[in-house]
């Protein structure tokens, strides 16, 4: 049986220091060891899930498309995709359509080298991941709705540079018409 080439991806949505990928990418390095696979790339997000214009993750799917490796290793689905079940399952079948197997470390109905109820879980799991998403946008919302009417200021200090690029593009209008009135 031929060694796996492995590629590893993590995924963290802060690129704050709060969070930290080595927390995924150490457990998975050991999984590929245990499964006697040679780790060909590491592939590294501090972005959101909820699409999938990532840098690394388009590199990942490049270099899948290309065969660099025949076996990517996750920590979780969401890692991959929080955009929901059609994206997941584009992404999950594209990369099989390349010969390369998806395998999960937390998850261990995620392993595409297996057939039969994978797929439904797959299916089940990313509108979950979709969900969870959600809810955190509803939670945010929340308190930042309860910390005005507690008449805390809200935002950057002196309309800093940020939130001038986001007036300019148009962001803060957006949100403010698709925000959900109670």
């Amino acid at each position: 049986m031929n060694k796996p080439k492995v590629g590893l991806y993590a995924r963290v949505s802060k690129n704050d220091g709060s969070q930290d990928p080595e927390n995924q990418l150490k457990p998975l390095r050991e999984l590929a060891s245990a499964l006697g696979g040679e780790i060909v790339e590491e592939y590294v997000d501090r972005a959101s899930g909820s699409n999938g214009d990532r840098i690394n993750f388009l590199r990942m799917l490049k270099n899948a498309n290309e065969r660099k490796f025949n076996l990517l290793l996750v920590w979780s689905l969401d890692r991959i995709s929080r955009e929901g079940i059609p994206n997941t399952l584009g992404y999950l079948q594209k990369l099989k359509g390349n010969g390369i197997a998806v395998k999960s470390l937390t998850e261990s109905w995620l392993d595409t080298r297996d057939e039969g109820i994978g797929e439904l879980l797959v299916a089940i799991f990313s509108w979950i991941a979709q969900q969870e998403r959600k809810h955190l946008i509803e939670r945010i919302g929340a308190g930042l709705d309860r910390a005005r009417a507690e008449g805390k200021k809200l935002g950057r200090p002196n309309g800093s540079k940020d939130s001038k690029k986001r007036k300019r593009s148009g962001y803060l209008l957006r949100w403010q018409n698709n925000k959900v009135v109670a």
